[in-house]
């Protein structure tokens, strides 16, 4: 009796301090949820005025002004196929067309225009202060192709509908180009007079590599000497009812990008009559390899990269219990990278993804194919190297009739800074307060490539971010069919670069804006 009242109370005890330990360790999650900072979060400030000297209140005739120039360059098919495959003579046609829609751009005695590789542009405005370090805001001209007939509207007609304006290179990357010149123009057309030097780079051929467009834009720079304080292209975004949790807007300033490599894979095996075929074919061996891996994804690297600061930075806006988990990913990362990789749009952030692209076999309807070629587009998680991802794709097909090349490939971009003491970062962050004083401004991951990746010599912050306001439905649009932007926002991106331009004239950081969505 007395042996089995000790086990009890001995269970009972066990018991207590398991249920004492858990509550513990549930109250250090809550304390943690509750005060956590993540690094790089700066501390709010008192609120200052963003010294802007000339108001962003267009007036209606601006608004006709900058909503014609847009449709213009839209209905200007400035499509690139491949590196040898571009429309020349729409770029020549854009080329034409700039200085007659921003001709105070073009006439101004601080702007100099000068065109680069024959397409693309480069503007230098000059600053009064030359002890300040110049920045730099860059764009592209080209778009990729498009399948009209799978469009509801002309994808080159710039058609505007319930408030909407159709057409390729709405969403990438004509909103850029324009928003930019637009911003200078109007503040030209004000009398401004910048304080701080900065360049404007427009690429022709972003699309296909812009290996003829930015990197001779920025060789050129180079060449000059030049040191910019940060740089600005496309990339990222405001995302509006995509990250679950989340009730408001998302402004994510993309700090780092993720690399890519295209992989050739192809297999030769004889040939001969289709009448008698052998066991296995090169396009059925090339499928068997191709299918396995899509049914085998890269392995999961969610929390080991710059992808972490995003959901860290955000975790106090989540509800509960979302806010408890992004809080503490230490613990979580796993189960979020489970939940994350459901969706294509949050799956890239969790690993190195695998997109076949292209698929080439067969000469004839009665031949065997005496050879069959894919080609597989890796995005690279930022810590996954090409080194790991070949041994990877090599394990999943286990097959050496499928000869595996490396067709290209570029690693993953170093991350720029974002704390309080990044003056572009901040800058930036700043100007989206002016606009969408309710979003809240976070650090994040570009998952596609961008032009950023030719100016690494001239600046380490280098950062991603257009103003252009993303839905879910809309995700599929970029690249896709019936792209498409809300007037209302191309006016905000317009009004996004007329003030970043003013912002920039800072002496030294301006202050953050103390309002409840700075992050």
């Amino acid at each position: 009796m007395k042996a089995t009242k000790s086990k009890v109370r001995i269970a009972a005890i066990t018991m207590l301090a398991l249920g004492s330990a858990f509550l513990i360790f549930v109250a250090a999650l809550l304390i943690r949820t509750y005060t956590f900072n993540p690094a790089g979060k700066p501390a709010a400030s008192s609120a200052t005025s963003q010294g802007i000297t000339f108001s962003a209140n267009f007036s209606l005739a601006e608004r006709g002004q900058l909503l014609r120039a847009f449709k213009g360059a839209l209905r200007i098919a400035t499509v690139s196929r491949n590196a040898t495959d571009f429309n020349s003579s729409a770029l020549e046609e854009f080329r034409d067309y700039l200085p007659k829609v921003f001709p105070a751009v073009f006439a101004s005695n601080l702007v100099r225009h000068e065109i680069i590789a024959n397409y693309s542009h480069l503007f230098t405005v000059r600053g009064s202060n030359g002890s300040l370090q110049p920045y730099i805001l860059i764009a592209h001209l080209d778009v990729v192709p498009v399948l009209e007939e799978e469009w509801e509207v002309p994808p080159f007609s710039a058609e505007e509908h319930n408030g909407y304006l159709y057409g390729r290179g709405t969403l990438d990357d004509k909103l850029s180009v324009m928003g930019i010149l637009q911003g200078l123009e109007f503040l030209l057309e004000r009398g401004y007079k910048p304080g701080r030097s900065f360049y404007i780079g427009l690429g022709h051929d972003e699309e296909v590599g812009g290996n003829h467009g930015a990197r001779n834009i920025a060789t050129v720079l180079q060449s000059r000497g030049v040191k910019l304080s940060f740089l600005l292209d496309e990339g990222s975004a405001i995302l509006d009812g995509i990250i679950p949790g989340l009730e408001k807007q998302a402004a994510v300033i993309a700090t780092s990008e993720k690399g890519y490599a295209t992989i050739s894979l192809s297999v030769t095996t004889g040939t001969g009559h289709s009448s008698m075929p052998p066991m296995e074919s090169s396009i059925g061996i090339l499928a068997t390899a191709v299918s396995k891996l899509e049914k085998n994804p890269m392995p999961r690297m969610f929390g080991q990269g710059p992808e972490r600061g995003l959901f860290e930075h955000l975790s106090s806006q989540l509800r509960f219990p979302l806010n408890v988990v992004m809080a503490n990913l230490w613990l979580f990362a796993p189960l979020v990278s489970r939940m994350m990789e459901k969706k294509p749009s949050t799956n890239s952030l969790v690993r190195t993804t695998t997109a076949v692209t292209e698929f080439h076999a067969g000469i004839k309807a009665n031949v065997i194919a005496p050879s069959a070629r894919a080609t597989v587009n890796f995005r690279l998680h930022p810590v996954h190297t090409l080194e790991e991802l070949l041994h990877q794709v090599q394990y999943i097909i286990s097959d050496e009739r499928v000869k595996i090349e490396v067709l290209e490939h570029h690693p993953s971009l170093p991350m720029s800074s974002y704390d309080d003491t990044s003056f572009g970062y901040q800058v930036i962050k700043a100007t989206i307060g002016n606009i969408f004083p309710e979003a809240v401004v976070t650090p994040g991951l570009c998952v596609a490539s961008t032009d950023t990746i030719h100016y690494q010599n001239l600046t380490r912050e280098l950062y991603r971010f257009t103003p252009m306001i993303l839905k879910q439905e809309d995700l599929s649009r970029i690249h896709g069919v019936n792209e498409r932007i809300s007037v209302r926002n191309y006016e905000e991106i317009v009004q996004f670069y007329f003030h970043l331009i003013q912002n920039s004239d800072f002496l030294s950081l301006p202050h953050p804006r103390s309002t409840s969505h700075d992050l």
